[in-house]
């Protein structure tokens, strides 16, 4: 049944609320289990509807997996010889799917992965991890509707360049480096927290691995990999979801379990904005210490990482629709993320889209109508939207939201927000 979020507004945000595993490494990790024959534990893993799929994906592979979403913990039982196909009613929900690639070239030779699908937010080629696997030594090519890759003799060291530094490409490579005879060097990789994460799970299953969270790894392969327990690193984007919805509401959140050194340049920006920013002894928190004033608007420009992520793009407009003065919002990444704009237009945001630009002027208050999420990101920011809007707004799409963030409306409730799951009686198919 499709669901929707009835939002009423007026709240600020006050108290403290936790962040678990960070998506965009578990399911990433999830995928490097398979690189080891036998039991693989993942801690700290979030409850989100991703993780399921990953999970029947894997299971599709040959896999026994255990996923106790209660405990946050996935078992993985990975058997000597693999599956080889990732089919695409899985891979189009879910685009972290094409993470299972590399590690399945690496450890048997061939992949047939479906051309993936997820989220609306533009174009995300696979080129990249198509050039590298090509590097170490894979034939590729797309059949069908699927990206396929073999290297029946395995894979050989090679001095690697990306043109962009992608991070599915630079996971891919990295996962099938490390079972690559001899040498991988992979130059301006991505430099994302979540790449440390998977080195480090990668390192403590017996790989040799330098570099990451720099512009270059260099990967000594080995003949193969052991089983491991691996805790995943918090959520940064969860996080700085929550950095941005108390500057939005002009409430007062401290962010347990966040991680204030992997938001560098969101958090300067609202300190910059006249938020109060400060680390914690079990996390950071986000404060607007007059909460009459509207704190000022920020320019944005997305980079990748150490720059502004492109998944909090969509807060960073909601924050400046109700802000004080005008500012500029550049997406460098994804050319169909502002889907967001239409939906915060609705609620009477004054901003204009111009190419990868989007112009915000900052009005007092939105007011409350019907939306539409596009998009895990997109979906969670209309909400923080809806608390600063007169009246009521209805979030449709909560399927969307639902895939990043664990109850997040009982968290919005125990900071004070009117929020509740129902329904959605007015979409049709």
């Amino acid at each position: 049944m499709r669901e929707r979020f009835r939002v009423v507004g007026g709240a600020r945000l006050v108290g403290e609320v936790a962040v678990v595993g960070a998506k965009n490494s578990a399911l990433k990790l999830m995928a490097v289990a398979l690189l080891a024959q036998g039991r693989t534990t993942l801690t700290n893993m979030p409850a989100i509807v991703d993780v399921r799929i990953m999970a029947e994906l894997l299971r599709r592979l040959g896999v026994v997996v255990d996923y106790d979403a209660e405990a946050g913990v996935v078992v993985m039982d990975v058997p000597a010889s693999l599956g080889h196909r990732a089919d695409y009613e899985l891979v189009r929900a879910l685009r972290a799917s094409i993470s299972v690639l590399g590690p399945l070239v690496a450890r048997m030779g061939e992949a047939d992965v479906a051309v993936p699908g997820g989220d609306a937010i533009g174009s995300r080629g696979l080129d990249l991890h198509a050039a590298g696997l090509e590097a170490l030594g894979a034939e590729v090519h797309v059949a069908h509707g699927y990206l396929v890759a073999t290297a029946p003799h395995g894979l050989r060291g090679a001095e690697i360049r990306l043109e962009f530094p992608s991070v599915g490409a630079t996971e891919n490579i990295l996962m099938a480096a490390v079972l690559a005879r001899g040498r991988t060097i992979i130059d301006n990789v991505a430099r994302e927290p979540e790449i440390v994460d998977i080195a480090g799970m990668l390192v403590s299953m017996g790989a040799r691995i330098d570099g990451a969270g720099s512009g270059r790894i260099v990967v000594e392969g080995v003949d193969a990999l052991r089983p491991t327990e691996h805790r995943v690193l918090p959520d940064r984007i969860a996080a700085g979801t929550w950095a941005f919805a108390a500057a939005t509401t002009r409430g007062d959140i401290e962010v347990v379990g966040g991680v204030a050194e992997h938001l560098g340049v969101p958090l300067r920006c609202l300190a910059d904005a006249g938020c109060h920013v400060e680390r914690t002894a079990r996390g950071f928190r986000v404060a607007v210490p007059d909460e009459a004033a509207r704190p000022a608007a920020f320019d944005v420009a997305t980079l990748p990482y150490p720059g502004f992520p492109t998944d909090l793009q969509p807060f960073a407009l909601a924050y400046n629709s109700v802000a004080e003065g005008s500012a500029m919002v550049t997406e460098n990444l994804f050319e169909a993320r502002f889907r967001t704009v239409q939906e915060l237009a609705r609620l009477g945001a004054d901003m204009q889209v111009d190419g990868h630009h989007v112009m915000t002027h900052g009005v007092p208050l939105l007011s409350g109508a019907p939306v539409e999420s596009s998009d895990i990101r997109s979906g969670a920011a209309l909400v923080v939207a809806g608390l600063v809007a007169d009246g009521y707004t209805l979030v449709s799409g909560v399927h969307h939201i639902d895939r990043g963030y664990p109850r997040f409306e009982a968290s919005l409730r125990s900071l004070g927000a009117d929020v509740k799951r129902e329904p959605d009686e007015d979409w049709y198919e």
